[in-house]
């Protein structure tokens, strides 16, 4: 499995625009094949413009191929047109990983 870490500034006054983009992303994730797992963490900041996004897939190759998704990309470009910045999108291979067993 592989993970895929990005964070974000969050334009001032973007916040509510930005939550509902990311639930569009959300959506559009459970499309992408390999998908597993997707988490959108709050920064430290108290003005809560930071934000830092993992996304964990089965595969390199699934999770480079969503990147090439028409859909996805759209809405991922709606998110950044909500920041300030954002970090480049870092892979990493997940070394362990642990659902909850309900």
């Amino acid at each position: 499995m592989v993970a895929r870490l990005t964070r974000y500034r969050i334009r001032p006054g973007k916040i509510d625009e930005f939550a509902g983009n990311i639930e569009s992303l959300m959506s559009a994730l459970d499309k992408l094949q390999g998908f597993r797992v997707f988490l959108m963490l709050e920064g430290e900041d108290p003005t809560g413009r930071e934000a830092t996004s993992i996304s964990v897939w089965e595969s390199a190759e699934q999770m480079t191929s969503s990147e090439n998704s028409k859909f996805y990309y759209d809405v991922i470009k709606t998110v950044m047109g909500c920041c300030e910045s954002f970090s480049p999108m870092h892979h990493h291979e997940v070394m362990k990983i642990k659902f909850a067993n309900r």
